[in-house]
């Protein structure tokens, strides 16, 4: 037996309210989510604000001194982007709940998002996987032996 349309509706009505307030609150924690992540040579720690914008650069125990103008430019660009990339998986992770339908009305489904074009194909690899064909990260490839390009 069908339940009546006022009380599909009811519950529908109840389900978008609780949707908005759900969404209301994750926009609201992602305001004010950042992320960090340390450079693979510990050199540089770089920090993602809540739209995957640089926030912050810190050079750690003064090894920057030490490093070629292009050896520091590449643990910048690959601190900065391992933080955006965090920032991009909790945007995700954040969002998961609003892409799902709705378990109490099928009707209600949840909307599509296209992750991969949104922030690129790296949020959606594994944090261990490597990108197809590339050993190694690519900014290194730029690198001679002497850290120079």
């Amino acid at each position: 037996m069908t339940e009546p349309l006022e009380k599909r509706l009811e519950k529908a009505m109840a389900e978008l309210q609780a949707a908005q307030e759900a969404v209301a609150r994750t926009e609201r924690e992602l305001r004010t989510a950042s992320f960090s992540a340390l450079s693979s040579d510990r050199a540089v720690r770089a920090t993602a604000g809540p739209q995957g914008e640089l926030a912050g650069i810190e050079f750690l125990e003064n090894k920057y001194r030490d490093m070629s103008p292009q050896e520091l430019a590449a643990s910048v660009l690959e601190a900065a982007g391992a933080a955006r990339l965090k920032m991009n998986r909790h945007v995700m992770k954040a969002m998961a709940p609003f892409t799902e339908p709705s378990s109490e009305m099928p009707e209600l489904k949840g909307f599509e998002l296209d992750w991969e074009r949104i922030f690129g194909p790296e949020v959606l690899r594994e944090d261990d996987e490597a990108p197809a064909g590339s050993p190694a990260p690519a900014w290194r490839d730029a690198l001679g032996d002497e850290g120079e390009d």
